[in-house]
C-alpha cells in the first residue's frame, strides 16, 4: 500500500483511439501532470502554502502580533506542514527503504536538504521559542527554517536539473571566482598601503585637522530640493551637532577586509565614483589612477569573463558545445519547426463569388497589410502629447486633433476587419487568434469613440463632465497601446522575434522559478535578520525587511543592482550607533547584524546576479541564434517552412492545426522547393513518407508538426546530422516503414497479377466456347460453368489406364465433348496440386495467397483453371500464357478427335 502511494502518478495512453484526440489536444498538460508523483504534488501544494503563510509572519507592529507563537493560523499553517511531510517521509521510508536501495529516501544532496528542512521544522515547532536574541541559537534556527522554499528543488526534476547544471560548472566557476579575489586582493593590498587611514575627514567641511575637530556646530537642514523662499539664508532650519573624525560611510582602506569589501562592491559598478571622488579629494589626482584600472580589468575584463564561463558550461551541460556543425543545424531546425504555426488564413472562396474575391486577394496582398501597418504606427504617434483634462486647458487644438486622428483610425481599422469578415466568413475570420485580438481592440475603440466623442453632452448636464473626460482620455490611450502591440502579428519578421521572446520566457521557466524560490528563502531570512533595523539613508519606509513581501521587493530590487551596497550598510548598524542592550529579542532592538548583513548581501548578489541571471543570458542567447543564424547554416529556409503553411492552409480546410492521415499524400503531392517530393522520379520514398503517417498516428488525424517534422527528417542526412540515440531510433523506425512497405508493395502485385491471369483465363474459356460451337457440339454445363476440383470415378480411372495402356478404340465410343472434359479434369487435377504446393511455400513466407486477398474472393462457380498462385509464371511466362493456354488446349482437343 505504500509503494501503490509513492509511486501512483497521472498516466494517459496515447495508443487509445477513442481518448487520443482529446489526450493531443492537452498533451502538455499531461506532461506536466506526470512528471513527479501524485504524493509530491501534494508536497508541492503543502509547501507553497506554507511558504506563502510565511511571508505573513513579521516582527512589526511591536506588539508582536504577526510573530508565528503568537498567531493561532500562522500555526496551523506550520503544524499541517510538518504532519504532512511527516506522512510523506514515513510512506517513501517504508515503501522504498532509508539508505542503500535502489529508490532509498536519502540517496543524493537534495534528500539531505528534505531531511535538514524537516527536522528544523519539527524541532521548531515543538519548541516553538518566544525568546530570540540577535545571533543566538534560536535565531539560527528560524534563519534554517527559512530555507523551506528550497524544498520543491528536491520534488520537481525539472528545477532540480537547473541545480545540477550550475553544480557541475562549478569547478569553472570556482576558478573565476578565485581569479577574481586574486585580483581584489592585489588592489585591497595596494590601497591599504596607499591611502590606509588616510581617508577620514571631519564632519565639519571647514576644519581640516584631527585636533581642532572637537565642539559643536551648526548644521541646515533640507527637506527639499526645490528653490523655496528663504532656502540658505538666516530662517533656513538647522540643528546643532557634534564634530566627529570619522571615515566615509560605506567605505574605507583601513584594513584587507574593508578595502577587498570596497572592491567588491566597485565590481557591480556601485559607488565605485564615489570611491573615486573621495580619493581625489583626499589626495589628489594621482590616486585616483589605481581605481580606474581596477575597473577596466575587474569589472570590464573580470566580470566579461565570469558570463563567459557560465554560457559555456550551460552550453557544455547540455550538450549543444560538442555537437558537430551538422548536428547543431539540426538542433537549430528542430527549435525553428517547434517555433512554426499555420498560418490560419481561410481557402479562396469560389470563382462565382467575384466579390469575395476579389476582396480576400485584396486583404491577403502585401500592399494592404503595409498600410493598415502603417496606420497602426501613426495612431500611436497621437501619444505624443499627454491625453488629460489639464493638458485640454493648456493645448485644447493639439490635443482634439490627436484624438480626432484616432478615432478616425479606428474607423480605418472597422473598416479592415468588416472587409476581412466579407472575404473569409465570418467564421473563418474569426479562426485566427490576430484577427480575434484585433476584433476585439477595434471594439474597444468604437466603444471610446461612443463614449468620448456622444456623451459628453449628457455628462456636461449631468455636471460631471471633468471625471467624464478622464475617464475617458485614460480609456482611450489604453486603447491605442493595446493596438501598438498588434504590430509584431502583421509582420513575419517581428512575428518570429516575438516568438523567440516567448520561447526564451518558456525554455527558462524553471529557471526562473529556481531563481524566485532562492529569492523567497533570502526573504524569509532577511526578516529574521533585519526585520527591524532602524531607518538610515537607503532603508525607509518602502524599502525594509518588515515582512515577507517587503523583503521580497527589496530583493528584486537588488537582482538590478540598485543600491544594494548601501542597503547592506544600513543593515550592518551595529551599538553604539543603535538601541541594543543584552537580553533583547530582534524584534525588540533597532540593530541590523554586522557579519550577517554581509554575507546575506554578498552572496545573494554573487550568486542571483553573477550565476542565476547570466544563465538566462545564456539560454536567451541560444534562442536568438535561432532568429539571426545566416541562411547557409539553416537546413531549411524560412521560405520553405512558409511555403509548407501556405500549402497546409489550403489542405487543413476547417483550420482545426490537424487533417485526415488521407490527405497526406495530397499535401505531399503540393509542396514545392526544399521539401518537395516527386511522386514520379521517387514514388517508392513518397510511399514511405505516407505509410509513416499511417503507422505513427493508427490512421487518425496528423497534426501540423507532426508531417513538418516528418518532412525535416526525410530532408536531411540523417547520419550527418542526428546524435547517436536519436539516429538509432530514426533507422529502426525507417527499417520497419521499408520492410512493411515492401510487403504491401508485393501484395498489390500479386492482386494485380492475379486479376490480369483471371482476366485472360475468363479470355480462354470464351474462346474455347467460340470452337466448341465452330464444330457443332452440344451446349454442356462443362462449358459454361466452372468446373470444380473433385475425385475421380472408378470409371474415369479405368478410362485412364486405357489411355495409358493405348487402347484409343475403347475409349473413342465417348462423344468428343465428353473427351474434352475429361482432358481438362487431367489438367485441373495436376494444377491443383501445384497449387497445394505453392500456397504452402507461401505460408512458409508469412505472405498473403490468393485466398487471403479480400478484395478477390473466389465464388464456387468460378473454373477450377483460373485458381492459380502469382508464382505459377515468371518473367516471360507471365507474358506468353495466354498464347500458350490456347494452343495447348487446341492440340489437346485435336488429338482426343484423332
Amino acid at each position: 500500500m505504500c509503494q501503490m502511494i509513492a509511486h501512483s502518478r497521472h498516466s494517459y495512453d496515447q495508443n487509445d483511439g477513442q481518448h487520443r484526440k482529446n489526450s493531443n489536444k492537452y498533451k502538455q498538460f499531461h506532461d506536466l501532470l506526470a512528471i513527479i508523483t501524485y504524493l509530491d504534488w501534494a508536497m508541492v501544494l503543502v509547501t507553497t502554502l506554507s511558504c506563502c503563510s510565511m511571508l505573513w509572519e513579521s516582527p512589526w507592529p511591536l506588539t508582536g502580533e504577526n510573530l508565528i507563537f503568537n498567531n493561532f493560523y500562522l500555526q496551523i499553517a506550520e503544524y499541517i506542514f510538518v504532519l504532512v511531510m511527516s506522512f510523506e517521509l514515513t510512506v517513501k521510508c517504508i515503501a522504498n527503504g532509508l539508505f542503500f536501495t535502489p529508490k532509498a529516501l536519502v540517496t543524493d544532496v537534495g534528500d539531505i536538504l528534505t531531511i535538514f528542512i524537516y527536522i528544523t521544522s519539527l524541532i521548531f515547532v515543538i519548541w516553538m521559542p518566544t525568546h530570540i536574541e540577535i545571533n543566538s541559537w534560536a535565531q539560527l534556527l528560524m534563519i534554517c527554517r527559512a530555507s523551506r522554499p528550497l524544498r520543491v528543488y528536491a520534488l520537481i526534476p525539472h528545477i532540480r536539473r537547473v541545480v545540477v547544471e550550475l553544480c557541475r560548472g562549478f569547478r569553472e566557476i570556482l576558478l573565476v571566482t578565485i581569479l577574481l579575489v586574486v585580483l581584489m586582493f592585489i588592489f585591497a593590498s595596494f590601497g591599504v598601503q596607499l591611502v590606509g587611514g588616510k581617508l577620514a575627514a571631519c564632519n565639519d567641511l571647514s576644519i581640516t585637522s584631527r585636533e581642532n575637530c572637537t565642539g559643536l556646530y551648526d548644521v541646515k537642514l533640507f527637506v527639499t530640493r526645490l528653490e523655496v523662499y528663504g532656502k540658505n539664508e538666516a530662517m533656513h532650519p538647522s540643528i546643532i551637532v557634534p564634530r566627529v573624525w570619522t571615515n566615509p560611510r560605506n567605505f574605507n582602506f583601513d584594513h584587507i577586509g574593508n578595502a577587498m569589501l570596497a572592491l567588491f562592491e566597485t565590481l557591480s559598478y556601485k559607488g565605485w565614483n564615489v570611491v573615486r571622488d573621495v580619493l581625489y579629494i583626499r589626495h589628489g589626482a594621482w590616486a585616483v589612477i589605481f581605481i580606474h584600472i581596477y575597473v577596466f580589468i575587474g569589472c570590464m575584463i573580470g566580470l566579461t569573463l565570469f558570463v563567459g564561463v557560465v554560457v559555456a558550461n550551460y552550453t557544455e551541460n547540455r550538450g549543444t558545445a560538442l555537437l558537430t556543425v551538422d548536428q547543431r543545424r539540426w538542433h537549430d531546425l528542430k527549435a525553428r519547426l517547434k517555433m512554426a504555426q499555420p498560418l490560419h488564413v481561410p481557402p479562396k472562396p469560389p470563382e462565382s463569388a467575384k466579390v469575395r474575391c476579389y476582396l480576400y486577394d485584396m486583404t491577403t496582398s502585401r500592399w494592404f497589410k503595409q498600410t493598415f501597418a502603417a496606420l497602426v504606427v501613426l495612431n500611436s504617434l497621437t501619444l505624443i502629447i499627454p491625453w488629460n483634462v489639464s493638458e485640454e486647458r493648456d493645448r485644447k487644438k493639439s490635443l482634439l486633433t490627436c484624438t480626432l486622428f484616432s478615432a478616425l483610425f479606428n474607423i480605418l481599422f472597422t473598416l479592415e476587419c468588416l472587409l476581412k469578415m466579407i472575404a473569409f466568413t465570418l467564421s473563418g475570420f474569426w479562426q485566427s487568434r490576430r484577427n480575434r485580438i484585433d476584433l476585439i481592440i477595434t471594439v474597444l475603440g468604437i466603444n471610446w469613440i461612443v463614449f468620448h466623442f456622444l456623451f459628453q453632452l449628457p455628462a456636461y448636464f449631468a455636471g460631471g463632465i471633468s471625471e467624464w473626460k478622464r475617464l475617458t482620455y485614460t480609456y482611450g490611450y489604453l486603447v491605442v497601446i493595446l493596438r501598438f502591440f498588434t504590430i509584431a502579428g502583421r509582420k513575419s519578421t517581428l512575428k518570429m522575434l516575438m516568438l523567440t521572446v516567448v520561447m526564451s520566457m518558456v525554455r527558462s521557466s524553471f529557471i526562473i522559478a529556481a531563481m524566485f524560490l532562492l529569492v523567497l528563502f533570502y526573504a524569509n531570512a532577511g526578516v529574521v535578520l533585519f526585520g527591524m533595523v532602524k531607518y538610515g539613508q537607503a532603508v525607509g519606509k518602502h524599502v525594509n525587511f518588515r515582512n515577507g513581501r517587503e523583503a521580497l521587493v527589496v530583493l528584486f530590487r537588488s537582482v538590478t543592482g540598485e543600491d544594494w551596497n548601501d542597503i547592506m550598510h544600513d543593515c550592518m548598524r551595529a551599538p553604539p550607533f543603535c538601541n541594543w542592550h543584552p537580553g533583547l529579542s530582534y524584534w525588540q532592538t533597532d540593530c541590523g547584524n554586522y557579519v550577517g548583513a554581509i554575507v546575506y548581501f554578498c552572496s545573494f548578489y554573487l550568486i542571483i546576479t553573477y550565476i542565476v541571471l547570466n544563465l538566462l543570458v545564456a539560454i536567451i542567447m541560444e534562442n536568438f541564434s535561432l532568429f539571426y543564424s545566416s541562411v547557409e547554416d539553416q537546413l531549411l529556409s524560412y521560405a520553405d517552412i512558409r511555403n509548407f503553411q501556405l500549402i497546409w492552409n489550403m489542405v487543413d480546410v476547417e483550420q482545426k492545426r490537424s487533417i485526415p492521415v488521407r490527405r497526406v499524400k495530397f499535401l505531399l503531392r503540393l509542396l514545392r522547393g526544399r521539401l518537395e517530393v516527386p511522386d514520379e522520379s521517387d514514388g517508392l520514398l513518397f510511399k514511405h513518407m505516407c505509410h509513416e503517417m499511417e503507422r505513427l498516428h493508427n490512421g487518425d488525424d496528423v497534426s501540423f508538426h507532426d508531417v513538418l517534422n516528418m518532412l525535416s527528417y526525410r530532408s536531411v542526412d540523417i547520419r550527418k546530422n542526428l546524435q547517436l540515440e536519436e539516429l538509432l531510433q530514426r533507422e529502426e523506425l525507417e527499417y520497419i516503414i521499408e520492410e512493411e512497405v515492401a510487403k504491401h508493395t508485393i501484395r498489390q502485385w500479386l492482386e494485380h497479377c492475379l486479376k490480369n491471369i483471371k482476366a485472360k483465363q475468363n479470355n480462354t474459356l470464351g474462346k474455347m466456347s467460340s470452337i466448341g460451337s465452330t464444330f457443332a457440339f452440344p451446349q454442356q454445363d462443362v462449358l459454361t460453368k466452372g468446373v470444380f476440383l473433385t475425385e475421380a470415378s472408378p470409371d474415369e480411372e479405368s478410362l485412364q489406364g486405357e489411355r495409358g495402356s493405348g487402347k484409343k478404340k475403347a475409349s473413342r465410343g465417348n462423344s468428343i465433348t465428353e473427351i474434352v472434359t475429361e482432358a481438362q479434369k487431367k489438367s485441373v487435377k495436376r494444377g491443383a496440386d501445384k497449387i497445394k504446393e505453392r500456397r504452402g511455400t507461401l505460408r512458409q513466407m508469412q505472405m498473403g495467397t490468393y485466398d487471403e486477398l479480400e478484395e478477390v474472393e473466389e465464388d464456387e462457380d468460378t473454373d477450377a483453371e483460373v485458381r492459380r498462385s502469382s508464382f505459377e509464371y515468371s518473367g516471360s511466362d507471365v507474358i506468353q500464357m495466354s498464347h500458350e493456354k490456347q494452343l495447348e488446349d487446341v492440340k489437346t482437343w485435336w488429338t482426343l478427335c484423332d
